[in-house]
Formats: structure tokens, C-alpha cells, sequence
């Protein structure tokens, strides 16, 4: 019977002219009768890319065919058999850029130092995948990128029209969604003091300071001086901790010393204090007790790590400081403009953002919306928003807008990792965002 005709494509960045061939593939059926695959692309020389496509077990012919496994192994992010996104879609899992997760290089000069450069390595990987799979080139394809993942997501989505146009890649891109994304540096960093201040995380000194830096970085930017302004967002980060007794830049609900997360005093001002939190949360996900318990971390490099046949000398993250690192002259530089084409070219862009976050806080993201120049953007601002529920809690969950080929979606009682903290309302968006024709049967 027919699958769904839709593929999601996960890009992940771990704070965390066409080249080589397929290093590895692996086929096989998992125990609950949906079908994994596996392997590595060669990008460029000495740059290998891993991928880890999902089929989904949903048939649209068979819509009452339940779904028992997120990803083989269950972590406990969230209640994964009642919304694990294979209910709407295919799952391509990507690490991106080379040296981010299972992803590595072998020469330090490999690594990207430019989003533009992360793009076309990614659209050399799908190149490999689906110009010889006829099955993936009949589904469309929707890039799904959270956090800096977002600006890969707009420039790799611009790459593949790309080489799309010129003939290189057989695939159909169905649309772009940025979750609680880094598209514009400088209005989030003029947005942390004034939400801050607004929830009483900051006083008055507290968001002179933070409007301080925010104004310097604004100045850094505009003369170009990218590294410079990426130096001075790490100082603004101490600031703003520094001022609020450590707020959860994750989540102004928290303090940065709460949960599982919690950094120490050390990491908390050696700068980049949202590269660390990014780091630990993912290694501090707990996997079911059925699986040996333990963080992430331990199941990507143990048990998973020896079902995929990962080469010994890959580490699951080893890499990913380097990553950053090599990006520290493209980190603070927008993306507002890719934003700006892909709509221009009629490609469907989503926006979603958790009510909570303060790093790509709400607040920011409809600063860098009022920038776009679309000849719809007017319209869309006019536009009036829906509320949204979930199945049958009649709480309001967020809210909805749509005009055109963008939409945006405001996720209440979220922060930055929307679709674990309100996973079933983020199911329902993952089906109005693919129009899955299993959107309805698979809820």
C-alpha cells in the first residue's frame, strides 16, 4: 500500500560541485515493522555526513495501523508513541554541518565556516539520496530546523531550489519551518532586556546594561565586524545572568541552576553560556529504563552508536565545539533577506515559537518579521490569529495565522524546544504544515 507522501528532513547543529560517493547505507526493518535506514555521505574529501531516514508505519490506507516506536529506542522527552512526528510523515534525520553528531571530518580545515557552506554540503548529501531513490523523489520534501538549525534551514532550502533549477537534484521542496530560530541576531539581543524586565528577571540596571551591549553589537554588525559583535552577544549573556540570578535562557520560567540542566558557576561565565546549556540538555535526556537508563549522550555512543556500526574513532558530538568555533564569523549574521527569497520564490515558510524562550524569544522573532520585505507581509500583519487547542482540552495552546505561503504559529507554555514541551499541539502543527493526507487519520 501507498506511504505518506511526505518527507520531513531534521537538520541539527550540536552546540551539538559534487564529491565522493555513499560511504554507507544500511537497510533494515525495525521490530515494529516500519523501515530505518542509515549511513554517510561523502561531501567533500575528508568530510563525512551522516544521515538516519525513518519510514513511517502509517499507511494512508491504513489509518488505524498504530504506531509503537520513536526511533527504535524511546527517550523520554515526551509521550513519544501519542506524538512521534512519523504519524505524519517520513523522518530524514541530518547532521549538519560536518561535525556535529555521528557527521566528522578528518582534516580540521573541513570544517565549514560559513552557513553558505553548510548549505551545500547538505544539498550534496540529498543529491546522493534522492537522485537514484525514485520513492523519495515523489514526496515532498520539508526542512524542519530548530535554533541556529533555522539559518541552515533558509539557506539550504535556497541551495536546493538551487540545484533543483539547474537539474542537479531530483526532489520536490514542499516548504521550510523555523522553530524558535537565530535568524536575526541583533533583535534578539535587543529583545532579551525588555522581556526580561517586562516577567521581573531584570530591574531597570539590569536592562540599561543588557541595552547597552545590544546597542554595541548593532553597531558591530553594521560595520561588518562579525567576530567582534559574536564576542560581545557571550558578554551580553553574562550580563543578562549575572542580573537575573542565572534565568534559563531556554525558558524565563527557570532558573539556569534548575532541573537536570543545571550548569556550574564556570560554565555559566566562561561565555557562550547557550552553547553549554544546548550541550547539556541534550546529554542529560533520559532514555527509558527498558534501554539501560542513562543521559544521551551515553545511549548516542553506546548502545546506538553500535547499532549504527559508527566508526570507533567517531564520537557522537566530539566534534561540535570545533563546529562552532569555525563559525564564530557567521554567527551573528542574518538571515533575514534568505527569508525574504524563499517567499519571493513561492516556497511555503512556517514560523513557530514557544511562548517561554528567551534566547530566540518571541519578542525578537516578530521584530526580524516586521523586516521582510514580501509584498505579502502587510497583509499577513493584518491578518487575524486563531487560537489553537489540542484534541479535546478545550485550553487555548496557542495561536495561528496563515497568508499566503507564510504562516506562524505561537506555542503557549513553550520555551525553546516547542515540540517537547507541547508535544501534541506540535503534532498538530507538523500536519498543517506538510498537509500530510494522513494529518486527520494519524491523530
Amino acid at each position: 500500500m501507498g506511504r505518506l507522501l511526505h518527507v520531513l528532513l531534521f537538520v541539527f547543529f550540536s552546540f551539538s560541485l559534487f564529491h565522493g560517493g555513499l560511504s554507507r547505507a544500511v537497510k533494515v526493518k525495525s521490530q515494529v515493522g516500519s523501515e530505518e535506514e542509515w549511513g554517510y555521505v561523502q561531501v567533500r574529501p575528508k568530510a563525512h555526513m551522516f544521515w538516519w531516514l525513518y519510514k513511517s508505519p502509517y499507511r494512508v490506507e491504513q489509518p488505524s495501523k498504530p504506531c509503537q516506536s520513536f526511533f527504535g529506542y524511546k527517550v523520554d522527552l515526551a509521550p513519544q508513541e501519542n506524538s512521534t512526528w512519523l504519524k505524519k510523515a517520513d523522518l530524514l534525520f541530518v547532521d549538519n554541518p560536518v561535525g556535529t553528531g555521528y557527521s566528522f571530518v578528518e582534516d580540521t580545515e573541513m570544517f565549514v565556516r560559513t552557513d553558505d557552506e553548510a548549505a551545500t554540503d547538505l544539498t550534496t548529501l540529498l543529491m546522493e539520496l534522492f537522485n537514484r531513490n525514485g520513492s523519495l523523489q515523489k514526496s515532498p520534501l520539508y526542512i524542519v530546523a530548530e535554533s541556529y538549525g533555522g539559518k541552515f534551514a533558509v539557506t539550504a532550502g535556497l541551495s536546493i531550489l538551487k540545484a533543483i533549477d539547474a537539474g542537479k537534484l531530483k526532489l520536490k521542496l514542499g516548504g521550510v519551518a523555523l522553530g524558535n530560530s537565530w535568524i536575526s541576531p541583533e533583535d534578539f539581543a535587543f529583545a532579551w532586556g525588555p522581556l526580561l524586565k517586562d516577567v521581573s528577571r531584570l530591574d531597570i540596571n539590569g536592562l540599561k546594561k543588557s541595552n547597552s551591549l545590544a546597542e554595541k553589537i548593532s553597531q558591530q554588525l553594521k560595520n561588518g565586524q562579525y567576530t567582534d559583535a559574536t564576542n560581545t552577544w557571550s558578554q551580553l549573556e553574562s550580563v543578562i545572568g549575572d542580573n537575573s540570578n542565572s534565568v534559563d535562557f531556554y525558558n524565563f520560567l527557570l532558573d539556569a541552576g534548575m532541573g537536570p540542566v543545571a550548569l556550574t558557576a564556570s560554565e555559566f561565565s566562561n561565555g557562550f553560556y547557550s552553547v553549554n546549556r544546548y550541550s547539556r540538555y541534550l546529554s542529560s535526556l533520559r532514555v527509558s529504563p527498558g534501554n539501560g537508563g542513562g543521559d544521551l549522550d551515553s545511549l548516542m555512543n553506546g548502545v546506538i552508536k553500535k547499532k549504527l556500526k559508527i566508526p570507533d574513532n567517531v564520537t557522537w558530538g566530539g566534534q561540535s565545539d570545533s563546529v562552532f568555533s569555525y563559525l564564530a564569523g557567521d554567527f551573528m549574521r542574518p538571515r533575514i533577506a534568505e527569508v525574504d527569497e524563499l517567499l519571493s520564490k513561492g516556497v511555503n515558510v512556517t514560523i513557530y515559537s514557544g511562548q517561554l524562550d528567551v534566547i530566540c524569544a518571541t519578542k525578537g522573532t516578530e521584530a526580524w518579521i516586521d523586516k521582510l520585505k514580501w509584498e505579502g507581509l502587510q497583509d499577513f500583519l493584518s491578518t487575524e490569529r486563531s487560537p489553537l487547542y489540542c484534541k479535546d482540552d478545550g485550553a487555548t495552546k496557542g495561536f495561528y495565522k496563515s497568508y499566503k505561503n507564510l504562516q506562524f504559529f505561537w506555542i503557549l507554555g513553550a520555551g525553546h524546544f516547542v515540540p517537547v514541551e507541547q508535544p501534541c499541539v506540535a503534532l498538530d502543527m507538523a500536519g498543517a504544515i506538510t498537509q500530510s493526507p494522513a494529518a486527520a487519520e494519524a491523530s
